[in-house]
């Protein structure tokens, strides 16, 4: 884990003030990805996320909770309650040196588990003091090989920070580069984007965006009904756009790192 750099420009601005959406929410939109080099590959596909407050959790049970639903335990060491799970996130802020006691709320941006099945390439943590204004930022990265690891950020007024890469997540990029990073939060909209670049050189950006929509049990059903299975589909979606691009003859640079 690394926080970004105190001396960075980005830490001079005034930090950015969150207005929350009511929670939990389904935030409904887009995900898209683009390859720059040493081949263009792009994507865009409909996705959704749940926005969830870790003081709060979710309130489904029964067949929802059993079918879809946010569960802590498919987070960091895997507590068994969001309590526990926000105090894991706290953690990492202080292991940076970052003040958590002045951090009041926590909102997850995460999938849910669907009928036993969570894949979550990316799960954004907004760690908030009482009058809204972010202290920092944790992003819980995974890859397919089932490593994942924290960056602990530092977003400026706009949303924006740095940090180095220090994790495989792609078997055809290795742990070299650092990443560009710009959050949003806010009841019209929620995003979260990251690029990629080395050397000062574009490698590959990737962004979710989309409004925020009360988690209701007819919110629910009505996505069961017309977007199914999302964790499942983000998994399959991604191993499929591996093997293009593993046809495409793009080396495979980390197979064994990928696994740490």
């Amino acid at each position: 884990m690394i926080a970004e750099a105190s001396s960075h420009p980005l830490n001079s601005a005034v930090p950015q003030r969150i207005t929350l959406p009511a929670l939990p929410a389904v935030v409904i939109g887009k995900v898209h990805h683009v390859r720059h080099r040493p081949l263009r590959h792009a994507f865009t596909h409909s996705h959704h996320q749940w926005l969830v407050d870790l003081d709060a959790g979710t309130t489904h049970r029964g067949i929802l909770q059993r079918s879809c639903d946010v569960h802590p335990d498919d987070h960091l060491s895997a507590p068994q309650t969001f309590a526990d799970l926000k105090q894991e996130v706290l953690g990492l802020l202080m292991r940076e040196g970052i003040d958590a006691a002045a951090v009041t709320t926590v909102v997850m941006l995460a999938h849910a588990r669907v009928l036993g099945h969570v894949f979550d390439p990316l799960s954004t943590y907004w760690c908030l003091a009482a009058d809204g204004t972010l202290v920092a930022a944790v992003l819980e990265v995974r890859n397919t090989y089932a490593g994942r690891h924290c960056y602990v950020v530092r977003p400026d007024g706009s949303g924006r920070a740095e940090v180095a890469k220090e994790f495989v997540v792609s078997p055809f990029n290795d742990r070299s580069g650092s990443y560009a990073v710009r959050l949003a939060l806010s009841p019209e909209r929620v995003s979260t984007s990251i690029a990629l670049s080395a050397d000062g050189i574009p490698v590959l950006s990737a962004a979710t965006w989309g409004v925020p929509r009360a988690a209701t049990p007819a919110a629910i059903l009505r996505l069961a009904l017309t977007a199914p299975l999302m964790p499942q589909r983000v998994s399959l979606l991604i191993r499929w756009h591996g093997i293009r691009l593993w046809a495409r003859r793009l080396p495979i640079r980390t197979a064994k790192e990928s696994r740490r």
